[in-house]
């Protein structure tokens, strides 16, 4: 079938894909990667691994369409690639781990960490803005699963409750009750880094970088 390449409508995309359509869900792939890597990214703590969580969620999605039954495709496609970051978490066998100052594969520090590039920036901003996220990272690597892909999810990606507690498959007072447990202990955590928190800082959405 025939696909419109300058306009993108998610439910015809979905239905195109179902009927088998594979540019159909390539372009699903293409619209939403970005968050996905970026869910990924915070929910194992690592650029590699990342990256194989959301191959992983992405082929298995493509597997599985079939079993897709409506509502939010987004949400569904997140469901499927957070649940390949617990597996990878699983086949490593341990707590993901970002370094406050990070090294490369030569054990050379890296100063600048890439994850927040920001070509605006000052070299004394993009400082502060890597190690704070940095701090962030450790802090989220502190939480148990459950209560690191909520938080993720609503204070880092901007869900509200509802989108996350259709992607973790959750009642919306488990979520809540999670992600207040897990903002009381990453507030705590924080206070170890207190320098490097604005004086605005708050864990809601676009607040956490």
């Amino acid at each position: 079938m025939q696909i419109m390449q300058d306009s993108f409508d998610e439910t015809k995309m979905v239905e195109f894909a179902l009927e088998g359509d594979l540019d159909a869900f390539n372009r699903l792939v293409l619209a939403y990667q970005d968050l996905a890597y970026n869910v990924a990214f915070r929910v194992v703590g690592e650029r590699t691994l990342a990256e194989d969580a959301v191959q992983d969620g992405f082929l298995a999605a493509y597997r599985k369409l079939k079993t897709f039954r409506g509502g939010s495709f987004k949400a569904w496609l997140l469901r499927i690639v957070t649940n390949a970051c617990l597996d990878e978490l699983r086949r490593q066998k341990r707590r993901p781990m970002v370094p406050l100052q990070p090294y490369d594969d030569y054990d050379e520090e890296i100063e600048s960490p890439e994850w927040l590039e920001d070509p605006g920036e000052s070299p004394e901003e993009n400082l502060v803005r890597s190690e704070l996220s940095a701090a962030i990272q450790n802090c989220l690597d502190d939480l148990e699963n459950d209560f690191r892909v909520v938080v993720v999810l609503v204070d880092i990606q901007g869900m509200d409750y509802a989108e996350a507690a259709a992607v973790v498959e959750s009642p919306l007072g488990t979520i809540k009750s999670r992600l207040a447990r897990a903002r009381a202990r990453l507030q705590d955590c924080l206070h170890g880094f207190g320098e490097l928190l604005p004086d605005t800082f708050r864990f809601e959405g676009e607040s956490i970088p």
